[in-house]
């Protein structure tokens, strides 16, 4: 049986301290901050970004250096036979794509996922990885299960300030305004390599419910015959966890008996949102 790498990006959730724990490494994403490097979970905590984008400053994503990628894979590659490589989603980054053009040079012995996931799903596609490859799967047939799955996960987010979007350009600054005085929540949507709008509501407790409903209406819609018990349900958030904490109890009263993770939300999704936003997510549990 082959000895496999597990990999992926802090875009996961997983950080530095958990990867080591699990036996998972973790390449840190870079941010420049007013033209500063910095690097996700290693020179740049939660608290040091939300307090720097608060502040005003500049923030932009980057991908990983493709030196700092290969060097990575180098180093794997000589305890392990093979290297599974799962980045953030494609659709929201171009580092999966830079990614899947290094590994061509590496005669089939590092594989990258493409199943378009991020943050709490990312994580779970990590952790699924992993547990195949202790299953005896090849790095090729890891790929191609968690390939053939990516449209099986849904994200649903709302966010505490219209601020961001509109900085972004998602919004315009006249929708940002009537936004704000009407209080609308818009509802955002993760599905495959899009981030789109989902819904308009008034107010947090309108959005909190119309995610939780979204969650039940993606079960029957999309996977007839199958109940809470086939999936995983997963929470997300942006800014400080004990904030968020009243919103994993709302979807452990509305999902009773589930057991549900929560993470903070990739930074590379927090720059573009802010803080104070909540998620939630579902993914089909894989057969094995």
């Amino acid at each position: 049986m082959a000895k496999i790498a597990i990999v992926t990006d802090s875009n996961s959730g997983i950080t530095q301290a958990q990867g080591k724990d699990l036996g998972i490494c973790v390449l840190p994403m870079p941010f420049y901050i007013d033209d500063q490097l910095f690097f996700e979970d290693v020179t740049l905590t939660q608290d040091q970004f939300y307090e720097k984008l608060e502040q005003g400053a500049d923030v932009k994503t980057t991908q990983p250096a493709p030196g700092d990628v290969i060097a990575l894979w180098d180093e794997l590659l000589q305890e392990y036979d093979e290297v599974v490589y799962l980045p953030m989603s494609s659709g929201l980054s171009s580092s999966c794509e830079t990614a899947v053009m290094l590994s061509q040079d590496y005669d089939g012995r590092v594989q990258v996922v493409d199943n378009q996931h991020i943050s709490v799903t990312l994580r779970q596609s990590v952790l699924d990885a992993q547990a195949m490859a202790a299953a005896g799967k090849s790095a090729v047939e890891i790929k191609q299960i968690l390939e053939e799955t990516k449209f099986d996960s849904d994200i649903y987010i709302t966010v505490d300030t219209l601020k961001y979007l509109k900085k972004g350009g998602r919004l315009t600054p006249a929708a940002a305004a009537i936004g704000t005085v009407l209080n609308l929540k818009p509802v955002l949507r993760i599905k495959g390599e899009k981030l789109d709008a989902f819904s308009k509501t008034r107010g947090w407790k309108a959005a909190k419910k119309a995610m939780i409903d979204a969650i039940y209406a993606v079960l029957e819609r999309d996977f007839p015959g199958c109940t809470l018990e086939d999936m995983h349900i997963a929470a997300a958030f942006t800014g400080k966890r004990e904030d968020a904490l009243d919103w994993l109890e709302e979807l452990q009263e509305a999902f009773p008996g589930r057991d549900i993770h929560m993470d903070p939300l990739s930074l590379s999704v927090a720059c573009h949102i802010g803080p104070g936003a909540r998620a939630v997510t579902i993914q089909k549990k894989l057969p094995f």
